[in-house]
């Protein structure tokens, strides 16, 4: 395996945990190397110390086994070059040739955890290297393009250097096991596939939000914002999860298929869309946080969105006229995401409400982060005489199965990827896909300078007129709760 950008922030935080549970797991063959490769200086020694370093700070302490650990940073190497420039590649050859003892290194899986300005550059490098065979695979991280042209460019580039079988553009919210959870939850219980259309279900929530700030990625977030951040891949892949037709199969064509074709379905923004049902944010600063103009590395006039809440519709039959409302944002109270399913409410209420407040239609909440799990409200008597009914929540949390882990992200799908198992990853098609319906958007705010962004200071849910936006349908958002550390999954604020 080959890391760029093996001296980064993801690397440390992400890619070395996970790749240091496959080991531990022995779900990795024991002869396994990494090369790191990056900008910053290191001889391998250096390398393997700083990671070991690393773990300790990022690995569970009861994950952490000193003999495997040290095992494991034994597998590290590292090569300095710079991995824009073409000429280092050179370097980069002849040190894979001395690890795999092979004229033409073949069965190599690379990883691009650099900055997106090197997604376009890497590919065509390792081409004119030939370290592009066709046992090698690449995985992107988002975001992949900035709008549809740059996607459509990109896409060109790693065709041009990769078959598409070989190209795995990685969302770690899918390899979440309470997001792949969501189709065993609708199409292995047949008590819920009945439903889940434009006759029971009044619209849908969709939440992924963050209690932290930028932390320092103001030169990156500042360019990029909540919208091409967040909503364009992760957000409207659990649109997908939760608005897809059962595929025939899940596998690699069939389950794909059907995302794409929820994608192709999304309603185009309207004028009045573009007006009324998308809400910016920026937040501003409070008691506590500073803002987001205060923040390193942006402008001080900065217009970057760093909350989006927006109203979506899909034209086909299984949803026309329920919508859809996702949000996401940073400086938020709390740090969760869910789905949220609004039921409409019994045709006929024969039941006593105490001060007139009737239960609503069940909700149905998929947690995916943090405190996996699912909880379903229903209304229930209120035990003793008369007949009152109030919402009560059946709920099913991992925390509740008996300890049973619910698994590392990027450990699956760095797993799936060695496995040769894309079904979890993007495919081209879907990447455009998506940037066609947002394409619209990003044009609109570039010609459209005086268009609204709002501010909304830092810990509180964000501006005000994402709250009128729901109101159109007599709907609200629903705001968990602050301390989400306690066994139950959902609590009200």
């Amino acid at each position: 395996m080959v890391i760029f950008g093996a001296s980064g922030d993801l690397t440390k935080r992400k890619l070395m945990p996970a790749l240091y549970s496959l080991y531990k797991d022995k779900r990795i063959n024991k002869d396994f190397s990494i090369l790191g490769v990056g900008r910053t200086e290191y001889n391998d020694e250096d390398y393997q110390n700083y990671i070991l370093d690393e773990l300790k700070d990022f690995v569970d302490s009861d994950d952490q086994d000193k003999t495997a650990m040290e095992y494991f940073v034994s597998r590290l190497h590292y090569l300095s070059i710079d991995p824009s420039v073409e000429a280092d590649y050179e370097e980069l050859l002849v040190r894979l040739q001395e690890l795999t003892g092979e004229e033409r290194p073949s069965n190599l899986l690379y990883y691009l955890a650099t900055p997106p300005s090197l997604y376009g550059v890497i590919p065509l490098h390792l081409k004119k290297y030939h370290l592009n065979g066709k046992q090698t695979r690449i995985i992107v991280e988002k975001p992949f393009g900035y709008d549809l042209k740059s996607a459509q460019e990109l896409n060109r580039i790693y065709t041009s250097a990769f078959s598409e079988h070989q190209i795995y553009r990685i969302d770690h919210f899918l390899g979440k096991e309470t997001a792949q959870n969501i189709l065993a939850f609708r199409f292995a219980n047949g008590i819920f596939e009945p439903l889940w259309n434009r006759n029971y279900i009044d619209y849908v929530e969709i939440t992924a939000v963050e209690n932290l700030g930028i932390e320092n990625r103001g030169g990156y977030y500042d360019a990029s914002g909540a919208l091409r951040d967040m909503i364009q891949n992760h957000l409207i892949q659990l649109v997908a999860l939760t608005a897809m037709e059962p595929p025939v199969a899940f596998n690699e064509t069939d389950f794909r298929n059907e995302v794409v074709k929820v994608y192709d379905s999304l309603t185009p923004l309207s004028k009045v869309d573009l007006d009324e049902h998308v809400v910016r944010g920026q937040y501003t600063a409070s008691d506590k946080q500073k803002g987001y103009r205060e923040e390193k590395n942006v402008s001080p006039d900065s217009r970057t969105d760093t909350y989006i809440a927006m109203k979506l519709g899909i034209s086909n039959w299984r949803w026309s006229g329920v919508p859809f409302y996702v949000r996401t944002g940073k400086q938020m109270p709390t740090k969760v995401t869910e789905i949220v399913v609004h039921f409409k409410a019994a045709p006929h209420q024969m039941f006593h409400c105490t001060e007139g407040k009737c239960p609503k239609g069940n909700t149905l909440i998929i947690r995916i982060q943090p405190n996996e799990g699912v909880l379903l409200r229903v209304g229930m008597k209120v035990p003793g005489s008369g007949f009152e009914v109030k919402q009560a929540d059946l709920d099913l949390t991992y925390d509740k199965l008996g300890g049973i882990p619910a698994g590392d992200a990027y450990a699956r799908l760095i797993e799936d990827c060695i496995s040769g198992d894309p079904t979890l990853f993007t495919r081209g098609d879907a990447v455009e896909a998506s940037w066609r319906f947002f394409d619209p958007l990003l044009k609109y705010w570039n010609n459209s300078p005086d268009a609204p962004l709002y501010g909304y200071p830092a810990g509180t849910w964000g501006p005000l007129e994402s709250e009128a936006m729901m109101n159109e349908h007599g709907a609200a958002w629903t705001n968990p709760c602050k301390n989400l550390t306690n066994s139950n999954l959902y609590c009200e604020l």
